[in-house]
């Protein structure tokens, strides 16, 4: 069973970890913990897995799809397995921390980058469009860098001699900015700029690419998406500027 709080952290708990992930995680627990593997070498192949999405969203077709998609389910289970298993051995470390958070930016990027290039075609008969890389990249840029802006409040408060953010610190000064974020917050929008979202639209797409016979739906998500990551990278950016998380 989950210690109080683990999975209604407001921040810290993905709604998959929450819906599903946790339960089957405890599931796979009782045969790690027994075991000399470590939450690090868990982390490593949590990061490995949410890389690998990139290359197996270049197959063809729903596969493809399914392909990336388990991926990432994979990675979200061993982010989860890693630290109850830290907790279980009560292994915490710095470096288990800097290196979940750099499995959740390659994770991100990986989804993203990987449905640019399914965008761009590369197995087709016809020319390869690299528009449509370039898109996913882009997306993916601004993926890491709406975690990055969250992270750097961090070392910004700490190279200030601050003590960590509150969660009431989030919350905009201005009535107006903080009624356009909870506005956002409600639509859910800029979730699918994230892996575990991006992952599960690409199958949507790729269903509605076989069903027309063409590309047109994956291009579409790869432009909806980068306009996504954009937009949210300068409206987070302001978010935290207008809050009280940098004083």
């Amino acid at each position: 069973m989950h210690p109080a709080g683990v999975k209604d952290r407001r921040s810290g708990e993905h709604w998959a970890g929450r819906l599903y992930m946790r339960e089957i995680s405890l599931r796979v627990d009782r045969y790690v913990v027994p075991t000399r593997i470590t939450p690090n070498q868990l982390t490593y192949l949590m990061t490995v897995f949410g890389v690998l999405a990139c290359p197996a969203l270049l197959v063809p077709g729903i596969w493809g799809a399914l392909l990336g998609a388990l991926m990432v389910q994979l990675y979200l289970l061993l982010d989860c397995v890693d630290g109850e298993v830290a907790r279980w051995k009560k292994q915490f470390s710095l470096g288990g921390v800097y290196l979940d958070r750099v499995g959740a930016y390659l994770c991100d990027a990986a989804v993203l980058v990987g449905l640019g290039l399914r965008g761009a075609d590369l197995w087709g008969s016809g020319r390869i469009d690299w528009l449509w890389a370039f898109l996913g990249t882009l997306a993916a840029l601004g993926a890491i860098l709406i975690k990055a802006e969250t992270d750097l409040v961090g070392v910004a408060r700490h190279q200030g001699g601050l003590p960590p953010v509150k969660e009431a610190a989030s919350e905009p000064r201005s009535s107006k900015v903080a009624f356009a974020r909870k506005a956002a917050a409600a639509l859910k929008f800029h979730r699918l700029v994230l892996g575990i979202e991006a992952s599960l639209l690409i199958i949507v797409l790729a269903v509605a690419d076989q069903i027309r016979g063409d590309l047109f739906f994956t291009r579409l998500g790869i432009a909806v998406l980068a306009g996504i990551a954009l937009l949210q990278t300068l409206l987070h950016l302001v978010s935290i500027l207008v809050s009280s998380r940098l004083r």
